[in-house]
């Protein structure tokens, strides 16, 4: 298990943060483990085409360990909530090359035995592997993961964040964390991640004011963390939400009576805002303009009907404790 340590001004600033390149190469386990991530089956069944014509589609896999384990430069901890693509490549692309050996094994070895051909044989000019795997990574985000599927993805992690900030703020940080999944545990300013896998050793990573920073993803089944524990330290956990994205699921209905108080197209998004959600994510699932969806929120956030949060760039709805009344 691994066990963060944590003193008053470490909990203070513990943070969140919605990470492209965290999610770009996680997701590529759904290309080696499609089974492990069943909400994600259908975009990515939708995206195979686009995939399978990448350049960098080989290389792509073999970064993905036979037990979903990627490197950790890959991943770097993000240094804000909301950081851009390219500026996480940018701290990807700055790893020193004389050290791709040391951070490729610890991924590979203990499970699979020996590294992947390609990057076994792209050790021999570590520059270039580098440059390889980078360029592959963002012709990977451009063709597949930009376009549609990254916008809906964003605005699940972005309303788990808001959820767990509110469940902080109303309930404590022993409950928020109780709450990340069920491989965590908080007692005494000590915070666990109970491991079934890797290694069966204890490590006790002391945070020393170095900030403890969450990661919802799409693609973990539980609660983890890096394979070194040298690394700033960080914890993924699964979204909450991702049923949702789904594309082919139809908003669920409104009552009648909320239709006749407030017209159909208010009741739809009241009915929608049990969860927080951006403009752009309801305009999506009501099949039109954001335009539009502005109109009718500024309407309801008028009438108290439903509150606002900020994240990063993006302001997510959700219903007020009025709507909540009005939905029942």
């Amino acid at each position: 298990m691994h066990r963060f340590l944590l003193g008053l001004a470490d909990l203070a600033a513990v943070s969140f943060s919605c990470s492209p390149l965290h999610e770009t190469v996680l997701s590529l386990r759904m290309w080696t483990h499609p089974e492990s991530y069943p909400a994600q089956r259908p975009w990515f069944r939708q995206m195979r085409p686009a995939f399978e014509q990448l350049e960098g589609g080989r290389l792509l896999r073999a970064l993905v360990a036979g037990n979903r384990y990627t490197p950790d430069f890959l991943t770097p901890r993000p240094t804000g909530p909301s950081p851009g693509f390219r500026a996480e490549l940018g701290v990807l692309r700055a790893t020193d090359p004389a050290n791709l050996r040391a951070e490729l094994e610890p991924a590979f070895l203990p499970h699979d035995g020996a590294l992947p051909p390609p990057l076994a044989e792209g050790l021999a000019e570590p520059e270039r592997l580098l440059e390889a795997i980078c360029l592959a990574l963002e012709e990977y985000w451009e063709n597949c993961l930009a376009p549609h599927w990254w916008p809906r993805a964003r605005s699940v992690l972005e309303a788990d964040i808001v959820h767990r900030a509110r469940t902080l703020a109303q309930q404590g940080a022993a409950v928020m964390f109780a709450e990340l999944d069920d491989r965590l545990h908080w007692s005494d300013g000590v915070l666990t991640i109970n491991r079934s896998w890797g290694d069966s050793g204890d490590t006790d990573i002391p945070v020393r004011r170095r900030g403890l920073v969450f990661l919802p993803s799409c693609f973990v089944r539980g609660a983890n963390t890096s394979i070194s524990a040298e690394l700033p330290p960080s914890i993924s956990y699964p979204a909450r939400g991702q049923g949702t994205m789904a594309g082919a699921l139809d908003p669920p209905g409104s009552s009648r009576a909320l239709e006749q108080l407030l017209g159909a197209p208010k009741a739809r998004l009241l009915t929608l805002l049990h969860e927080p959600v951006s403009t752009t994510e309801l305009a999506l699932r009501l099949s039109v303009t954001p335009g539009a969806v502005s109109q009718h929120l500024a309407v309801l956030l008028a009438t108290r009907l439903v509150t606002r949060a900020r994240h990063g760039r993006s302001v997510l709805y959700l219903r007020s404790p009025l709507g909540e009344e009005l939905c029942r």
